[in-house]
């Protein structure tokens, strides 16, 4: 099997869903740094693979693509068609039922979660302290709380992940955000116990812990 290259650095929560999807799949990749500091997204090079400049990017042979959770889909379905009771069925389960209860969480990431918590995030990681907006960053807090008590009420269920007893691609795109949800300090953070259960679960998992429980920067 050919290597796979993945363009962005580490410490992007898109690439990082990429990264860890490849873990649970077993697919050997190349990374590549490029974003922020790191540069090359402006580069003629780079545009011809992603005209977005952003990350992450995957080439694999001829099939480039960008934007993480299309990736991460694509990685599922490849490994499927290779093992079709393997691990990229389960992640990205068979039936337009099962499916949509997936892709309704990748969905919700883009629309409600990522919004919510920007602020946050960028407010407390990447600014100086003594340039933060701290008025952002508490309506931020607030935001992301109440999306987060929308996943803590989902779980009441009892699933010991987002979509039953199997961790799926719902799990690997809401571990990147509760990963820097629970790696700042959050004043007034509500109490989620079913959401914090569910992150010490996924937590556990051997691609969250080499790919997106490195400290937050």
């Amino acid at each position: 099997m050919d290597t796979l290259r993945i363009w962005g650095r580490a410490n992007s929560v898109n690439v990082q869903k990429v990264l860890w999807c490849c873990a649970e799949l077993g697919f050997a990749f190349e990374r590549i740094d490029a974003g922020l500091h790191f540069g090359q997204v402006d580069t003629a090079e780079y545009r011809a693979m992603n005209p977005n400049g952003r990350v992450p990017t995957l080439v694999d042979g001829d099939v480039v693509l960008w934007e993480s959770n299309a990736i991460i889909r694509y990685l599922a379905l490849k490994h499927t068609e290779q093992e079709p009771d393997g691990a990229g069925r389960r992640l990205y389960p068979v039936g337009a039922a099962p499916r949509a209860r997936v892709e309704r969480w990748l969905d919700w990431t883009l629309a409600t979660l990522q919004p919510a918590e920007r602020d946050l995030f960028w407010g407390m990681v990447r600014v100086a302290p003594e340039k933060r907006d701290m008025a952002a960053i508490t309506a931020a807090a607030k935001a992301s709380g109440t999306a987060w008590s929308v996943l803590d009420g989902h779980l009441a269920h009892g699933r010991p992940f987002v979509e039953g007893d199997q961790l799926t691609l719902a799990d690997i795109v809401l571990g990147g955000y509760a990963r820097r949800w629970y790696g700042v300090e959050v004043a007034g953070r509500p109490d989620l116990p079913r959401l914090r259960a569910w992150y010490d679960r996924v937590a556990e998992r051997p691609g969250f812990q080499r790919y997106v429980a490195p400290p937050l920067t």
